[in-house]
């Protein structure tokens, strides 16, 4: 005789399941979708004024404190926040990445070849949130970097609200900050070397 109340349970965990993959895979789709400027404003993301001291710079996003993997010469310490990384005076391309996710892999070494011919012009910055996605850990990401040859500046988040507050749908997500603390645009999704240099050279004229 069947017993029906395990029955039940296994239809439960196995929906469970579903839900939590079909959750992983949206977090770590392979398509490009572009958020457009219209629809990432100031008052979309709540930012706050810049904490650089830097006059005429707000930074238009939540402030992030980032720890770094690697590079913290370059961002001024082994803890900076974005703000702190705005008032540098240059744009700024903010990285969502984490190490489980195949599609933040492959865009990796596209963000590398861009900060090879580029890091002087802007301030290109890989933050790791695979904890927060449960796509991979700390150890996994700093892994990874070596794996990949990866040198560009990068490092973490403790802010577990990180996700929230920047509106992460996708991963790999970008954001393009002008160097005045204003938001080019978001974009969630895969994105290679020429569409960072595009986007790059919008900030770098406005």
């Amino acid at each position: 005789m069947i017993d029906s109340t395990r029955v039940s349970s296994k239809k439960v965990s196995l929906t469970a399941l579903a839900v939590v993959a079909s959750a992983l895979l949206a977090a770590c789709g392979g398509t490009v979708a572009e958020v457009t400027p219209t629809t990432t404003t100031a008052a979309d993301f709540q930012g706050t004024p810049s904490e650089s001291g830097t006059p005429g710079i707000n930074l238009e996003l939540p402030n992030l404190t980032i720890t770094a993997y690697q590079r913290a010469d370059e961002l001024g310490g082994e803890e900076v926040t974005l703000a702190e990384l705005v008032g540098h005076g240059k744009p700024v391309v903010l990285n969502f990445w984490a190490a489980l996710c195949p599609p933040c892999r492959a865009e990796m070494p596209d963000i590398q070849a861009v900060y090879d011919k580029r890091g002087h012009e802007v301030t290109i910055i890989g933050v790791d949130i695979g904890q927060q996605q449960f796509l991979g850990s700390r150890e996994d990401a700093k892994q990874l970097l070596i794996d990949l040859d990866v040198t560009y500046p990068a490092g973490t988040t403790f802010d577990d609200s990180v996700v929230r507050d920047f509106r992460v749908v996708g991963m790999p997500t970008t954001f393009f900050i002008n160097a005045d603390g204003s938001l080019l645009r978001a974009w969630s999704g895969l994105l290679n070397e020429e569409k960072i240099n595009e986007f790059i050279d919008e900030m770098l004229e406005s």
